[in-house]
């Protein structure tokens, strides 16, 4: 039984998928069958009331997607807890053959109240550290900075880098719908922050509403800011996607107002130095993870996602089409955009259209950022407790996204491929064959249903 909600995506290696709860629970399931081989309660998870606003219920604990170094046999999570009845985040480290812990450290930043913190991003690695960032809760009270930390495997004090941290400022959240920060091929990390606290464009500038190039060791290299960054920041309009990296040397960036920017990777350009700009690509928020394929870039767009085209002589951003359904972060995989609904339904997407080619009801997912993943085999959606595997084609390869991931780390990208269909219980034993003909046009494509790992009375999705 998994016994809390699901906020990041499952993740999978050597014939496990992993998955953690907001009950501070990280879980290893057979990727054959969804059986729990062994689970790890990592502490009290803080309740929900005990923070000053927020809208994760009843209780915050794993958020961010986890990573595994899998040269380490090791994933990592940041849980927050409750240590002598005040919250502190955790950064534990958990052998995934065992579950036996490797590593737990503090690592709220000095200073920072951790009631005002959420750890929200994926967890991805640069070499030997654990790179990640904390931003608000919901609603932003409180105060509180963005940041970015790197941390070392085998633990260690942490390289830091904050916004809006000058004397007065606040706000700039790292927390990008959930996505990881990007690693590039020379280790440099790419973020990009939310709203601060400075909505004057005659104040100096605060980092905040951004996209962000930093060093392995967490000083920044360079940084791009709309030209509107200060009643962006006024109006909660901020940059909220992964910044997407493309071969050649262009970054696409979007965000919660609604428009897509074409930035230069080796030199951002500043406030105002896009190269691009692209208005009205999305009647929602576009919040979250990216993919890229070649020269398009599909962007996790609420309303369902959305395919822009760039071009670098002249430099510029193309529509392609706006999907209907979905709007989850998507991914590329078997020639199709997969992106989870707030409906509970996962659509396989086409690639040159947008048009709907299949579905499949995994239930209501606990989050407004739910992203699927694939690899070895196995196409897999978390709802709101319960994860949901079909079976994919051995041709699969593992989706193109918009980050570079260290060569240990596994992302929500690789899992092993199961055998036939089936739902377990929290006993795990087979309850049959299910959902069989809502997945028809699903085992056109080749995928089949393996299992779905729930809890027996799942809570509404929030």
């Amino acid at each position: 039984m998994l016994d809390g909600q699901l906020y990041g995506e499952p993740l999978s290696t050597g014939g496990r998928v992993f998955v953690s709860t907001e009950n501070d629970t990280v879980y290893a399931l057979s990727a054959a069958s969804g059986t729990v081989e062994w689970s790890s309660h990592l502490g009290s998870p803080v309740p929900a009331g005990s923070l000053p606003c927020g809208n994760i219920s009843p209780t915050v604990g794993v958020t961010g997607t986890p990573v595994i170094d899998v040269a380490r046999s090791e994933i990592f999570v940041v849980a927050d807890t409750l240590a002598d009845g005040v919250p502190a985040h955790r950064l534990i480290g958990l052998d995934t053959r065992s579950g036996r812990i490797e590593l737990s450290q503090d690592v709220d930043p000095a200073g920072a109240d951790p009631a005002a913190l959420l750890q929200r991003t994926g967890l991805t690695l640069d070499g030997s550290r654990v790179v990640f960032g904390f931003g608000g809760n919901y609603g932003d009270c409180g105060s509180y900075h963005g940041w970015v930390l790197a941390v070392p495997e085998s633990g260690g004090t942490p390289a830091t880098f904050a916004v809006d941290s000058g004397p007065g400022e606040t706000r700039g959240a790292i927390w990008m719908g959930g996505a990881a920060p990007v690693v590039d091929g020379a280790g440099n990390i790419w973020v990009e922050a939310g709203n601060g606290s400075v909505t004057s464009p005659g104040h100096a500038y605060d980092d905040s509403d951004s996209v962000l190039e930093l060093s392995p060791s967490l000083t920044l290299l360079h940084f791009f800011a709309p030209s509107s960054w200060a009643s962006d920041n006024a109006q909660d309009l901020d940059l909220a996607s992964a910044p997407a990296l493309l071969a050649d040397g262009q970054v696409v960036a979007s965000g919660k107002s609604r428009s897509a920017y074409l930035l230069n990777a080796s030199d951002l350009g500043g406030i105002g130095g896009q190269e691009a700009l692209l208005q009205g690509v999305c009647s929602q928020d576009v919040d979250g993870g990216v993919a890229v394929q070649g020269s398009i870039v599909y962007l996790p767009c609420a309303s369902g996602p959305v395919a822009i085209k760039t071009t670098a002589a002249p430099a510029g951003l193309r529509l392609l089409w706006r999907a209907s359904a979905g709007g989850g972060p998507p991914i590329v995989a078997a020639g199709t955009i997969w992106s989870i609904g707030q409906d509970g339904t996962l659509y396989g997407l086409n690639p040159s259209t947008g048009a709907v080619e299949a579905r499949a009801d995994i239930g209501p997912p606990a989050n407004h950022f739910p992203t699927p993943s694939i690899g070895d085999g196995l196409l897999l959606a978390a709802g709101t407790e319960r994860v949901v595997a079909f079976s994919a084609p051995a041709s699969v390869s593992t989706p193109t996204t918009a980050g570079t991931a260290a060569p240990t780390a596994t992302s929500a990208r690789a899992a092993r491929a199961a055998p036939a269909a089936h739902e377990t219980n929290a006993g795990g034993l087979a309850l049959g064959v299910i959902a069989v003909i809502s997945l028809l046009v699903l085992m056109a494509l080749g995928l089949g249903l393996l299992y779905r790992r729930a809890r027996r009375q799942a809570q509404p999705g929030r």
